[in-house]
């Protein structure tokens, strides 16, 4: 989803997360509540919370995967999610990727460990659609039409804009071609392959769009990494919070909320986006079809969409990522405003890829990035 190092910049330990390891539930996908809803196959609460919870509670467990406390106020969330319901949350693989999440359904299919709901990148989510389970949040009328799939296997959740994270050593960065001088030796890294990661993707369409490219074609951004291949600017470290803490990875290219100076806890770290080249992503969430704890999952997505003070869509703008119903919680007053204020600034028109242009993205890295960078 982000990166083979998909944890955030500010480099908390994995420790933190609420619990490790594998579900002890002898719950199944076929999981039914005591007036004989199938969970797993419910596509909305059914008209009322206190089941759904109930359920969810008798079920006691809830399998996540690739979250780590640092990444878009997680810890908060997790903590948030059991202290609110009790029930335990057995977090795997905090440093994994989108595809790495889709494989552990797959791989994990039919055991009770497999995840439950999945948080993943926008062309890993459309090329695993059969793997999910349609559910639509009460908060469903909050979402914006072109954010969510018609039927709800997938719904995106939050996002931000690509930017460029940098030592104010290297001085003010204004363009990304200053990232081609000979001071940027060795100092310019993605957090993962664009092939897999979803972050290091939407950088190098960020990229091509600042080099005059289209959402359409990602090649301009494959040349221009090409560029600094040779130039031995491009580093081929992922970067990570250790490595940007450590000065290894001085200019990282990620997004905006895991870019902030506070975040990433360097204190002379800078941010920029290109005007001429705004990217705005989010992630998207999804739940297994063949979720070990239908239930829990489906009140897990339940509270992630939820627009109270305690919610996950006020949570995750408490870490700096815009949530995906932030349009509706600013006009009904439900929003954080506090925290909204401190976001990111930007100037320019924010694009965004529609589906297939994720799509071809992807498909143009997958067929070009080895040979052009490595």
């Amino acid at each position: 989803m982000r990166s083979s190092y998909r944890f955030a910049l500010a480099g908390v330990a994995a420790a933190a997360l609420l619990a490790v390891g594998c579900s002890s539930s002898s719950s199944s996908g076929s999981s039914s509540s005591s007036s004989g809803t199938n969970w797993s196959t419910a596509t909305s609460d059914l008209g009322g919370m206190s089941a759904l919870v109930a359920a969810a509670k008798k079920e006691g467990t809830l399998n996540v995967i690739a979250l780590p406390p640092t990444w878009a106020n997680y810890g908060a969330i997790l903590s948030a999610f059991t202290s609110q319901y009790g029930i335990k949350i057995n977090s795997t693989l905090p440093d994994g990727t989108s595809q790495q999440e889709v494989d552990a359904v797959k791989t994990e299919n039919g055991t009770a460990k497999a995840p439950d709901v999945v948080d993943i990148g926008m062309a890993v989510a459309l090329a695993n659609t059969n793997l999910f389970a349609p559910y639509e949040v009460s908060t469903w009328s909050s979402i914006p039409a072109a954010q969510k799939a018609p039927n709800g296997v997938w719904v995106q959740d939050y996002g931000g804009y690509m930017a460029v994270g940098y030592s104010s050593k290297f001085g003010t960065i204004t363009s990304l071609n200053d990232l081609l001088s000979p001071k940027f030796k060795n100092a310019v890294a993605l957090n993962g392959n664009p092939t897999s990661a979803n972050a290091a993707l939407n950088a190098v369409m960020m990229v091509s769009l600042a080099e005059g490219g289209s959402p359409g074609s990602i090649a301009n951004g494959v040349d221009f990494f090409k560029k600094l291949k040779a130039a031995g600017n491009f580093s081929p470290i992922s970067a990570t919070g250790a490595t940007t803490k450590a000065g290894t990875t001085p200019v990282v290219f990620n997004w905006d909320y895991l870019n902030l100076p506070s975040y990433v806890g360097v204190s002379n770290w800078k941010e920029f986006i290109p005007p001429n080249a705004v990217l705005g992503g989010y992630y998207a969430q999804a739940i297994n079809k063949n979720a070990p704890h239908p239930a829990a999952a489906r009140l897990w997505e339940e509270f992630l969409y939820s627009q109270g003070a305690t919610g996950g869509q006020n949570l995750w703008i408490e870490g700096g990522a815009r949530p995906v119903e932030q349009a509706a919680m600013t006009s009904n007053g439900s929003i954080n405003t506090s925290a909204a204020s401190k976001l990111p600034a930007v100037s320019g028109t924010p694009t965004f890829l529609s589906p297939s242009q994720a799509t071809d993205a992807a498909n143009y890295l997958a067929a070009n990035w080895a040979k052009a960078v490595g």
